[in-house]
């Protein structure tokens, strides 16, 4: 298999190019040629298989031989043995056909360990078979940095250097990156945005004159192929587990970078009967402003209660507009220039056609704060803000209530205390207080930390990273 970029000017790549590439040379992103399709009877098929057994199944045409499957199977073992939960992704049930899909069962208490457990290892592994060593560099808005740390931090040939923005993640999060005390981790805290983050690994990987010789950076954001597909997975296990494929199912997705729910639109294009996906967003709100107004016009970013969903540059937004644009690479072009400018809207084609599929909301913090003291007065379940958003959105947004309706919940509560606090006053009779972190994590606060902090100046990161790969 081949994959291709959405900007129709970069060569095809291989399976394993693809992941070492991370973004395409022409500012685009991959996406496979052709997708895996699944018939009914064959998804039928895999009801009762372990999580891994039945990630095999779904990953292993996306590699096409690249990778022994004995390999393969044993770096998706490796990849999920370190979650706390024998079900890997365990559903709850919160209402009435409403379900809560764990995905912070792994080992930061997120759902980028899904992916980032994965490619960790699928790394190691890739790159011991070429003796070479790369740079894995990094934007986090809260957990893809401690989930990327975690899966890469004991590889030999990786030194990975993660941005967050200062001060705008939750105590939690950064503590989860910062007190990895190793030799080949660097935490740098950004004085900017999460995009501004994001817009200086985009620029560092167009422009790799700063690194050693023979070293090369890999992206471990979303940008990164080999995320998207570990995330698809999820969806056909929570869809078997209701019944599927002889049922549909629908999904409420929290997200702000638009690769955990894009995974889910996959999902649907395998074979997967997915009757509704809703993007539920916070008030940094582009991606609802585009599927409810057309209005994908970038405005000020605001620090919410729910951090890692503080972004207005939804990178993976353009693998879909790839497919809405009859992937046309000129076109996507064209539509990317014309949003670096700060404005874009799309034809009425591609908006009928993402709204045949997608359906938006919106929640801010004080109805976010709501949502979870209501949610654990009525079941004793508590939800973080992220997840409390994609609930919400569900009730919101639900267009058939006999449909099963499956909400994401992205991490675990006890990463954001500020936002439970305050729903705790809001139920002062209620049991509801602070949750307590697992215990392999309860001294998080006594540990050391250690991290840099720079300015929003593209030139003195790189000197940073330049210098600490002894350049």
């Amino acid at each position: 298999m081949k994959f291709i970029s959405t900007r129709g000017d970069a060569p095809a790549l291989s399976f394993e190019e693809v992941v070492l590439a991370g973004l395409a040379s022409d500012g685009g992103l991959y996406v496979p040629e052709r997708l895996p399709s699944f018939s009914k009877e064959q998804i039928a098929s895999w009801a009762g298989l372990s999580y891994q057994e039945l990630a095999f199944n779904i990953i292993q045409p996306f590699i096409d031989g690249e990778i022994e499957d004995q390999d393969l199977r044993e770096i998706i073992s490796k990849a999920y043995c370190s979650f706390r939960h024998d079900a890997i992704a365990p559903l709850i049930q919160t209402g009435h056909n409403e379900w809560v899909l764990e995905l912070f069962q792994g080992p930061t208490l997120a759902f980028k360990d899904f992916a980032l457990q994965f490619l960790g290892h699928l790394l190691d592994f890739i790159l011991a078979k070429r003796n070479q060593k790369v740079v894995v560099m990094g934007a986090t808005s809260g957990d893809t940095g401690s989930a990327a740390i975690e899966g890469c931090r004991r590889c030999e040939n990786i030194d990975i250097f993660i941005l967050h923005p200062n001060n705008r993640v939750s105590e939690v999060q950064r503590r989860q990156m910062t007190t990895v005390i190793a030799d080949n981790v660097f935490n740098i805290a950004l004085e900017g945005n999460f995009d501004d983050c994001q817009n200086m690994v985009k620029a560092s990987f167009r422009d790799q004159s700063f690194l050693p010789d023979g070293r090369q950076l890999v992206a471990v954001n979303s940008i990164n192929w080999a995320r998207i597909m570990a995330q698809i997975v999820y969806y056909f296990y929570s869809s078997l587990a209701l019944g599927g494929p002889h049922r549909s199912v629908s999904y409420s997705v929290p997200t702000g970078n638009f690769g955990d729910i894009f995974a889910g639109y996959l999902a649907k294009q395998m074979g997967l009967p997915i009757e509704q996906l809703i993007i539920a967003t916070n008030s940094n709100d582009i991606l609802h402003r585009c599927i409810s107004e057309n209005d994908h016009s970038k405005q000020s970013l605001h620090q919410s209660l729910s951090p890692s969903m503080d972004i207005m540059v939804s990178s993976n937004f353009e693998r879909l507009l790839f497919d809405l644009y009859g992937r046309d690479g000129s076109e996507i072009q064209r539509l990317m220039s014309e949003f670096e400018s700060g404005e874009m809207s799309l034809s009425e084609s591609a908006l009928h056609d993402a709204r045949e599929t997608f359906s938006s909301f919106r929640l801010d913090d004080d109805d976010t704060i709501e949502l979870i003291s209501s949610v654990y007065s009525n079941t004793e379940y508590l939800l973080d803000p992220h997840t409390a958003i994609g609930v919400a959105a569900a009730r919101a947004k639900c267009r058939n209530p006999h449909v099963p309706m499956i909400c994401l919940a992205t991490a675990h509560p006890a990463k954001f205390p500020d936002a439970i606090e305050l729903a705790a006053k809001r139920s002062p009779n209620s049991k509801l207080s602070e949750p307590k972190l697992p215990s392999h994590m309860s001294d998080l606060f006594e540990r050391e930390e250690r991290f840099t902090v720079i300015k929003d100046d593209i030139h003195a990161v790189q000197s940073f990273i330049a210098e600490q790969l002894g350049t």
